[in-house]
C-alpha cells in the first residue's frame, strides 16, 4: 500500500474496488487492520470499515450481512428520489407537451426511409397506415393483376374502410387493363369516392396515404419496399402523382373513349412512340403492360394500317403518317 497520500478513488462509496475488496476480505480474517494501511476512501465512505473504541489507530469490520443491508437502505432511497425526480419533471413538461402537440413519439423516433421484407410485412405496414388515414389515397398500379388477386380481399377491406371514414382514392392503371374484368369488378364493389384513370405509361408501383407517408418497391420481384417518410421525396411523390393524373385518360366511374386516328388506334400509337425510340418487342410490351405476343400482333396490325412491309420502312412511315403529332 501507498499510504494516505494514494489518490482518490473515482467511484460511489457502494462500488467496492478491488482494492477495497482485498483490503475488506484481510479485515474480516485478521479482526481488524491499521488505520494508515487504508488508502481505499470507499470502505470507510460505505461503511465496511469503522474505528475501534479502544484505539482510533485501528479500523474493524462491520458484519457483511449489516453491511450489505445498510447499502441496500441507501439504494432503495436513492431509487425513490429518483422516481420523485422522474413524478416532478414529468408534471413540469406535460403542461409544454399540451402546447407543442406532440406527445412521446417524435419525429426523431420515426425513420424517414424504412426498407421492408417480405410481402406479409409490407401488407402489414399498408394495411397500418390505411388504418390511420382519413383524407386521400394515391395509387399508382402497373401490370401486377395477377399478383394483386391473391391480396385483393385484404385491400378491398382496407380500401372500404377508408372510403367509409370519408376519404379518397385516387388511382392510375396501364391502358391495358382497361377492360380488364377483375379491375372493373373490384372498382364496381367500392362505395365511395374514388377513381381510377390509365396511361399508356406508367411508373413503377407507388401508394401514397395522406401526403405523409408513401410505399415503392425496392426490388425487381416486389418482395422489398420502401417506406418513405421524408417530406421532401413525400412531395415530390404527390406532385408527380397529380401531373401523370391530368395526362390520364378517366376509366372509372365513367370512362372517356380517345378516339382512333387514321385507322391507328391510341394503342397502336403508344407502340409507334416506343418503335420509334428503337426499343424491341420485350421492352415495348413491358412498358405498356402486355405480354410479348399481343405486343407483335399490334405492330403487325400498325404496319398493315401503314402499308409497311418491313421493321425499317414502319419507322419511316410511322414519322410520315403523323400518327405521332400531338396536334391530332
Amino acid at each position: 500500500m501507498s499510504g494516505l497520500g494514494a489518490p482518490h478513488h473515482p467511484h460511489r462509496a457502494e462500488d467496492l474496488c478491488a482494492a477495497g475488496r482485498e483490503l475488506y476480505e484481510r479485515a474480516l480474517r485478521e479482526g481488524h487492520i491499521p488505520a494508515a494501511a487504508v488508502d481505499v476512501p470507499c470502505l470507510v465512505d460505505s461503511g465496511l470499515l469503522h474505528p475501534a473504541l479502544d484505539d482510533p489507530g485501528r479500523l474493524e469490520p462491520v458484519a457483511p450481512v449489516v453491511a450489505l443491508h445498510r447499502l441496500l437502505r441507501t439504494a432503495e432511497e436513492r431509487i425513490a428520489e429518483e422516481r420523485r425526480r422522474e413524478a416532478q419533471l414529468t408534471e413540469e413538461f406535460e403542461p409544454l407537451i399540451r402546447i407543442d402537440g406532440r406527445w412521446t413519439e417524435s419525429a426523431a423516433d420515426i425513420p424517414a426511409l424504412r426498407l421492408l421484407d417480405g410481402n406479409a410485412r409490407i401488407n402489414s405496414a399498408i394495411t397500418e397506415a390505411m388504418a390511420e388515414a382519413g383524407k386521400e389515397v394515391l395509387c399508382v398500379q402497373p401490370y401486377t393483376a395477377r399478383k394483386a388477386a391473391a391480396v385483393r380481399p385484404l385491400t378491398r377491406q382496407r380500401d372500404q374502410a377508408l372510403l367509409d371514414r370519408g376519404g379518397r382514392i385516387r388511382t392510375i392503371y396501364q391502358h391495358t387493363l382497361r377492360h380488364a374484368p377483375d379491375i372493373i369488378a373490384y372498382q364496381e364493389q367500392l362505395n365511395g369516392d374514388h377513381e381510377v384513370r390509365t396511361l399508356d405509361q406508367v411508373t413503377d408501383r407507388l401508394i401514397v396515404v395522406d401526403g405523409r407517408i408513401a410505399f415503392l418497391p425496392a426490388n425487381a420481384d416486389g418482395t422489398l419496399a420502401l417506406e418513405v417518410r421524408q417530406p421532401a421525396l413525400l412531395r415530390h411523390f404527390v406532385t408527380t402523382f397529380d401531373r401523370l393524373w391530368h395526362l390520364a385518360t378517366p376509366m372509372y366511374p365513367k370512362a372517356v373513349q380517345t378516339p382512333s386516328l387514321g385507322g391507328v388506334t391510341p394503342r397502336q400509337r403508344a407502340i409507334a412512340a416506343l418503335l420509334t425510340e428503337g426499343h424491341t418487342d420485350a421492352v415495348i410490351a413491358e412498358r405498356l403492360g402486355m405480354n410479348v405476343r399481343t405486343a407483335r400482333l399490334h405492330i403487325a396490325k400498325l404496319a398493315a394500317t401503314l402499308g409497311s412491309e418491313s421493321r425499317a420502312q414502319l419507322g419511316y412511315l410511322i414519322a410520315r403518317s403523323g400518327v405521332l403529332d400531338p396536334d391530332r
